[in-house]
């Protein structure tokens, strides 16, 4: 349920072959940075300008000029980066994106069609295609406790042997408004989360998590 083969359709990143070399999605967080710069180094200039050392942005991309964009980064075609956006590095966001208002992203891969459109914050996290965070809805990527990351899916738990790991999101997966992912998170394919529930370990693919923190599947026709 929580491998990159289970989470994700690799034909909608510029990341595909750098996540094929991974079993778990986790595992390609460290090299985020040098994949992009890798990447960036064979853009099309044509296609994409280098608007500051190594933050690449397609033309036909629209940032808005409050917009922080922090290297390296490459902002795909037909994204948008809004108001006060603030990408603090490290960033890969694919075409047909919506950074909103406020966010603050870092670390991340950020596959084609995904949505943060409101004062959300994505660290060290891989959103798959078409997934979405309502409105205030976070990553939480560091323990209280400092202590390295674990994700755990009923009784197993997977050491990642990171101190920093924010949420999994699997293709089409919908996260609520004002909702708390906390560390070693990982939502699968088409799952919903309710708005402000707190999540933690593995959600399975077609299912709703309520704000009591029970789990259902969901419906056929849904």
């Amino acid at each position: 349920m929580y491998t990159i083969n289970d989470l994700y359709d690799l034909s909608h990143t510029e990341a595909a072959d750098y996540l094929r070399q991974f079993k778990y999605p986790w595992e390609a967080l460290a090299g985020i940075s040098d994949m992009i710069r890798e990447l960036g180094s064979h853009l099309d200039p044509s296609e994409y300008q280098e608007v500051t050392p190594e933050v690449w942005v397609h033309i036909t991309a629209k940032v808005f000029p409050s917009a922080y964009l922090g290297a390296p980064c490459i902002i795909g075609p037909e994204t948008e980066v809004r108001q006060c956006a603030f990408v603090r590095g490290s960033a890969l966001v694919g075409r047909h994106c919506v950074i909103g208002n406020s966010c603050e992203l870092k670390n991340v891969i950020i596959f084609d069609n995904a949505e943060v459109p409101h004062y959300n914050y994505v660290g060290d996290s891989i959103l798959g295609w078409h997934a979405h965070m309502g409105a205030g809805s976070i990553t939480s990527n560091i323990k209280s406790d400092r202590r390295n990351v674990v994700v755990r899916s009923g009784d197993e738990k997977i050491e990642t042997g990171l101190r920093k790991m924010g949420a999994m999101l699997g293709d089409y997966a919908e996260v609520g408004c004002n909702a708390v992912l906390n560390p070693g998170t990982v939502v699968g394919r088409r799952a919903s989360i309710y708005p402000t529930t707190c999540v933690r370990g593995v959600i399975p693919a077609d299912s709703i998590v309520k704000t009591d923190g029970s789990i259902t599947p969901r419906r056929k026709d849904s």
